[in-house]
């Protein structure tokens, strides 16, 4: 189940990107209540777009676009190379074929040699499943998780489609707010972060074992599930175990410099962004810093934990950073493995 994360208003000196909704602090602290998963609700119809979120949705393609033509793409292409090999047919045998590849079958009713032909199943199906629970609207650096999770989407689908792969979109709560079916198209792309950047959720808390669910019921045959989330939540293991058993999940973990240190700013007040729950801390005492440092380190090694013992690979993404160099690091380190 879930324990949502908080606002951070600091008292002396703050900032207005720091006043925002979201951030980790509530769940370190230990407040806020539980959230039970709800059955799969439908987006909200999309209307006209509105000019200055078109203009949005260009500045991502140019930039995201930018990246692909640089290294990205040669390291999503290094990782993901298809499903393997698939039968084609037979032809008859020609000197030199590989005699293990001879069809015998086909060979005794022929009476003469033939051979199987194999080709690369090149085409696989990605599935971006996007946290956009209230916890992403926080952001201390410029961006809200939200938008660099956006950002990121992005750029691994347009890296998809050049790979000549399907992508789709799962954006979740704690429940499954909007479902895209994968397809390739530039088109597409842009819808995927149209989507992303339009939604209104329902929900506001976070729960990964309904949109893990989904992406199975919907996707039958094995998929790239990248799952691009905070994290802000916990007994989500075995729906993990799960879903890594059929698909090929990567968790993209997002994570706010503010969730980690909490300012000498004197009194902080703690808002609770996914329940309103309200708490008020002395910032300025330093013993309060360091349990915050301390509870942040326990939770970040929890979920490190949780996703090693479920076999999930995972990419460390902190906002205000390149979240670049993280993802082709862990692709390029992917790719020796394979």
């Amino acid at each position: 189940m879930n324990r949502p994360a908080a606002r951070l208003t600091v008292r002396d000196g703050d900032t207005p990107s720091e006043r925002s909704r979201g951030g980790g602090l509530g769940r370190w602290f230990g407040f806020g209540r539980r959230s039970a998963p709800s059955e799969p609700a439908a987006g909200p119809t999309l209307g006209a777009i509105p000019p200055e979120l078109l203009k949005k949705i260009r500045r991502i393609e140019i930039r995201v676009r930018r990246l692909l033509n640089t290294t990205f793409l040669g390291d999503y292409h290094s990782v993901f190379r298809g499903r393997g090999i698939e039968f084609s047919e037979v032809r008859e045998y020609f000197p030199g074929d590989d005699i293990r590849s001879i069809d015998w079958n086909v060979t005794a009713r022929m009476g003469y040699p033939f051979v199987k032909q194999f080709v690369e199943e090149r085409e696989l199906t990605v599935i971006l499943a996007v946290d956009v629970s209230a916890s992403g609207l926080y952001g201390s650096t410029g961006q809200s998780k939200l938008e660099v999770a956006t950002e990121i989407a992005a750029l691994l689908a347009f890296s998809a489609i050049r790979n000549n792969d399907k992508v789709g979109l799962l954006a979740f709560t704690d429940r499954v707010e909007k479902f895209v079916p994968p397809r390739k198209s530039r088109q597409h792309v842009l819808r995927v972060i149209r989507e992303l950047l339009y939604l209104r959720p329902e929900g506001r808390g976070t729960d990964l074992g309904p949109a893990l669910a989904y992406v199975s019921r919907v996707q039958r045959r094995k998929c790239v599930v990248f799952l691009i989330s905070d994290f802000l939540t916990s007994g989500y293991e075995a729906a993990l175990r799960v879903a890594g058993r059929r698909h090929d999940v990567i968790a993209v973990c997002l994570t706010d410099p503010r969730e980690r240190t909490l300012p000498a700013a004197g009194l902080v007040a703690l808002e609770d962004a996914e329940t309103g729950a309200m708490a008020v801390v002395d910032a300025g005492d330093a013993a309060v810093r360091e349990s915050y440092r301390r509870l942040a380190i326990e939770a970040e090694a929890k979920r490190v934990g949780v996703l090693n013992s479920v076999g999930i690979d995972r990419v460390e993404i902190v906002t205000g950073r390149s979240y670049v160099e993280p993802l082709a690091g862990f692709f390029r380190s992917r790719a020796k493995r394979n």
